[in-house]
């Protein structure tokens, strides 16, 4: 049998229901996503990692059996989340095409390497979720972990990073996919926009903006009847709405070989290059302030941190976000970096022997 390739289509389409339940509810969700000819694996929680126990925590072994199930009806590949060695052993032995390490796991390399550990010296396809929290060596930990056991099918899944507030469940942080991406290009990365998300109504936005950023798929959680989940009911869509978001989803190409194209982009490249010289010099200008600063406060046995006067630089510019036509997120973490590297350059002259 060939083993299954995460490239062999663009976009690849991964779905099913957040936990397998019941027997009834989880072949049920499949045979309808199946039937509508947009998916190309078949997913489910088994084992379901909870922050506190008593939550619902998984039917384990009895949903592989529901899940093995559905593959041998619709001969589509089925995917599930493993965190431990043991559920490693029981999804290859039930024919699980795909094994994902969840972003709690991800989080651990201890947990990370058992998992390795017990797929040694096969050729298992693992898709590995970012961490929880934003830490890309984490996620890039866990590749290299996979990779030195033998592992060599292995894709991302990008699912956002624990925050508190904002609109969605997990914050996109769409930055340390892009890092992540520039890392390790030769590895496909998936979105998952339900994760992210968290709310139906949300799925479409950062579906399609998974889609812009290149991303090679989507992993989306599907159920006949979200409202009677047993776990995450709120994004979960069922499958007639799977087939909408997914119908309305636009794969742009990446490259195209028009000549008015490339000339166009090459003009546009070479005036993002110039400004990007003068932007790095005028920064480059403002950390030799920052060192004289630095050498004024020294003499004058004066603190780096100027809190007050730092507060009314982030106002100032804040208040010009509009005009600038820049969110005030990206103004803030420009801004953070600016202010990290004066200090440091601060700290450097103020605490030179």
């Amino acid at each position: 049998m060939t083993k299954f390739s995460l490239t062999e289509k663009r976009p690849l389409i991964i779905s099913g229901p957040c936990s397998a339940e019941t027997e009834e509810q989880t072949l049920e969700t499949c045979r309808q996503i199946a039937a509508t000819g947009l998916v190309d694996v078949l997913r489910a929680g088994v084992w379901k990692p909870r922050t506190k126990p008593g939550s619902f925590e998984g039917v384990g072994l009895p949903g592989l059996a529901w899940m093995a199930r559905a593959k041998a009806e619709t001969g589509l590949p089925i995917a599930v989340e493993v965190a431990t060695a043991k559920h490693v052993e029981s999804a290859l032995a039930f024919g699980v095409d795909i094994l994902w390490v969840g972003a709690r796991t991800t989080v651990n390399p201890f947990s990370v390497q058992d998992i390795c550990d017990a797929l040694r010296g096969t050729d298992t396809v693992v898709l590995v979720k970012n961490p929880m929290n934003p830490d890309i060596n984490l996620w890039v930990g866990a590749v290299e972990r996979l990779r030195k056991v033998g592992i060599e099918n292995i894709g991302l899944i990008h699912r956002g990073f624990s925050a508190v507030g904002g609109i969605y469940r997990n914050n996109p942080m769409w930055h340390l996919a892009i890092e992540m991406q520039h890392r390790m290009p030769e590895l496909p990365i998936i979105g998952d926009p339900s994760h992210i998300a968290g709310k139906r109504e949300y799925l479409a936005e950062v579906a399609q903006k998974c889609a812009d950023l290149n991303f090679n798929g989507l992993i989306v959680e599907s159920h006949i009847c979200p409202q009677e989940a047993w776990s995450d009911p709120e994004q979960q869509l069922v499958p007639s709405d799977l087939v909408t978001l997914l119908n309305s989803i636009h794969w742009r190409k990446e490259k195209v070989d028009k000549p008015e194209f490339v000339q166009a982009l090459d003009g546009f490249r070479a005036e993002i290059d110039q400004i990007d010289a003068e932007v790095f010099d005028l920064l480059s200008r403002r950390m030799v302030v920052a060192e004289s600063i630095g050498q004024v406060k020294r003499d004058n046995d004066v603190t780096i941190l100027q809190s007050g006067r730092w507060s009314d630089i982030v106002d100032r510019i804040l208040a010009q976000s509009d005009q600038l036509k820049l969110s005030k997120e990206f103004i803030s973490i420009i801004l953070n970096a600016i202010h990290m590297e004066s200090i440091s350059k601060q700290n450097q002259v103020m605490n030179a022997r």
